[in-house]
């Protein structure tokens, strides 16, 4: 059975100053029944590391280049997330694919150097608003997941793929129930076709895109649903922990 996985997204937010909803966290969840994550600005992460010392809690980043090292001035290798502490990183979210002009190709180098650093990949996909009225969604997902995964001929170590919505994230609306179900069915079956049934099965599949403690645990119901990537939630305590209590109790 796939882990089941609350990784919570700060993108551009929080300072030192923050990281006592760490402690918050990690104290309300001594012994979580599912894997905890917090993806933080690399500015965070070491400190994060040495507050979740012990505790069940994964401390991530939110990307990563696609080189070990070399003349990208303002770029983080995967390596030195990792000697900061990350034990995970997300790649090909929606923001980096639009404000930075991100394709497949690259996401799927990107995945490459945080599998040779040892980082646990969260790979993201997503259709935009245009896509889904097109009826193309699944064609788009499709292209994202295949693009990723071309240069790999085994599955990627701790592969987490998440579904995310583009129209979705950060606008308080989601996609109905039947419409999260039927990506997260499409994605088991392509992970299936490619790598094979059995490791298919192993892959936690996560929702991204307006997650919130209201809605947590019937998006939690949909068959195929591991978890969730969550972003504004995650940077509360208060918020995030009725949303990884949800995922508990699904």
């Amino acid at each position: 059975m796939p882990a089941r996985i609350a990784a919570g997204n700060w993108k551009m937010n929080g300072t030192r100053a923050d990281l006592d909803q760490i402690d918050a966290l990690t104290a309300a969840h001594p012994a979580p029944a599912v894997e905890i994550m917090l993806c933080l600005p690399a500015t965070l992460i070491a400190e994060a590391t040495a507050r979740a010392a012990g505790q069940a809690l994964r401390i991530g980043a939110q990307d990563c280049h696609a080189q070990p090292a070399g003349a990208h001035t303002g770029d983080i290798a995967a390596a030195q997330l990792a000697d900061a502490g990350a034990q995970v990183v997300i790649l090909g979210h929606s923001e980096r694919r639009t404000d930075h002009g991100e394709d497949d190709a690259l996401v799927g180098a990107k995945l490459r150097a945080a599998c040779d650093a040892g980082l646990r990949p969260i790979l993201c996909v997503g259709e935009s608003l245009a896509e889904r009225d097109a009826g193309k969604t699944l064609e788009r997902i499709g292209t994202q997941l295949d693009g990723a995964l071309a240069d790999f001929d085994t599955m990627p170590a701790g592969l987490v793929v998440a579904y995310e919505p583009v129209w979705a994230i950060g606008t308080g609306r989601t996609p109905s129930l039947d419409q999260i179900g039927e990506v997260h069915d499409f994605l088991r079956k392509q992970i299936k076709a490619r790598y094979g049934g059995a490791t298919a099965a192993d892959v936690p599949l996560l929702y991204g895109g307006s997650v919130k403690p209201a809605n947590a645990a019937e998006i939690f119901g949909v068959p195929n649903v591991d978890g969730a990537l969550v972003g504004g939630a995650s940077l509360k305590e208060s918020d995030f922990s009725p949303i990884i209590a949800a995922l508990t109790s699904s």
